[in-house]
């Protein structure tokens, strides 16, 4: 090979690979990962009562599929991202109790904090209420396409409260010296260990006050946060840093990734933490969706069986499929 083609060809292997990671990483940072997410609105319709199952059965592998979609409109809408986590620790001053800061209604806290202020820093618990009043609209309507949707994108919200990085400035440990930890511990844990989580969590449970029970969730959230940056702190001083990584096969592309062997130390010194956090989160968004479903005044969801998607929704979800591959995230990332 002449010499002069050999910086040319290194130069297109070299894009071409970047090309690859790039496809993959846009899936990989999402919050609890797409395989996660998916887990957890799969297994939330198993908790379900008798007078729903039979729908949501039905209609699993759309709820499955579409559970992913709010991590996909990131790339599409520009208020999108403030859904997904509130920065707690933004509230914080002397050492006060962020959670008697903030007020848990939105009004409330609009008028003490502004909204701009509110969605700069992260509107989840007030956005999980806001979609079960939608939800329970849409049952009471009996509108199959809005109960798929909306069913599927408030899994995803519940989802994300449960996760301690999601309720600090400091997401991806950018702050700390921690970079990369958000997928680390949201969706590399879970795509190790998940197999061996026990994914029997009990039966849905209908929830008076889905605001007030929201804000628990995101206070222990919160709470976990100081274990998982300072287990991985401590984790990181004490483990070899040469096996620290791994690279390995992600379809056609080969990827750094933190090793199985740091993921199982740091999964045992977090205590099984990943699991509980995920598994409550199924229990939740099933409870959310039992609660919408009774405040509708529990309408006869057998009814709806033999009804399909609308070509308009349908069209919808494919439209937004097609916009988000290729783009560029829209407000932070986690890799920002």
């Amino acid at each position: 090979m002449p010499n002069f083609i050999k910086p040319i060809s290194k130069y297109f292997l070299s894009l071409i690979f970047l090309v690859f990671i790039t496809s993959l990483f846009q899936e990989e940072v999402n919050s609890w990962g797409f395989f996660g997410h998916k887990k957890i609105n799969r297994m939330a319709v198993f908790t379900l009562p008798p007078e729903m199952i039979q729908f949501y059965k039905k209609n699993i592998e759309y709820i499955t599929e579409h559970a992913v979609d709010p991590d996909k409109r990131r790339y599409v809408l520009d208020e999108e991202a403030a859904r997904h986590y509130i920065d707690v620790d933004h509230y914080v001053h002397s050492g006060e109790d962020p959670f008697s800061l903030i007020p848990q209604k939105w009004f409330d806290a609009v008028d003490k904090f502004t909204e701009d202020t509110l969605q700069k820093y992260g509107i989840v618990p007030w956005h999980v209420n806001l979609m079960v009043l939608r939800l329970t609209k849409a049952f009471e309507e009996k509108d199959v396409d809005k109960i798929l949707h909306l069913s599927a994108d408030l899994g995803h919200y519940v989802g994300d409260s449960h996760v301690p990085l999601h309720t600090t400035e400091n997401y991806d440990g950018q702050l700390s010296g921690q970079r990369g930890i958000h997928g680390f511990w949201e969706s590399r844990l879970p795509e190790l260990k998940s197999k061996d989580y026990n994914y029997f969590v009990g039966r849905a449970e209908y929830i008076e006050h889905i605001l007030e029970d929201e804000w628990e969730t995101v206070k222990g959230s919160f709470g976990a946060l100081d274990s998982v940056l300072g287990f991985e702190r401590v984790l990181n001083e004490q483990f070899p840093t040469d096996q620290k990584y791994s690279y390995e096969n992600r379809g056609s592309t080969i990827i750094k990734t933190y090793s199985e062997d740091y993921s199982t130390a740091y999964h045992n010194m977090m205590n099984g933490m990943v699991e509980r956090r995920l598994t409550r989160s199924i229990i939740k968004v099933g409870s959310y969706w039992y609660t919408a479903w009774v405040n509708a005044g529990q309408p006869d969801l057998n009814e709806l069986l033999e009804s399909r998607l609308s070509k308009k929704q349908l069209e919808e979800n494919l439209k937004l499929d097609r916009s988000y591959r290729g783009a560029k995230i829209r407000g932070r990332g986690h890799q920002d």
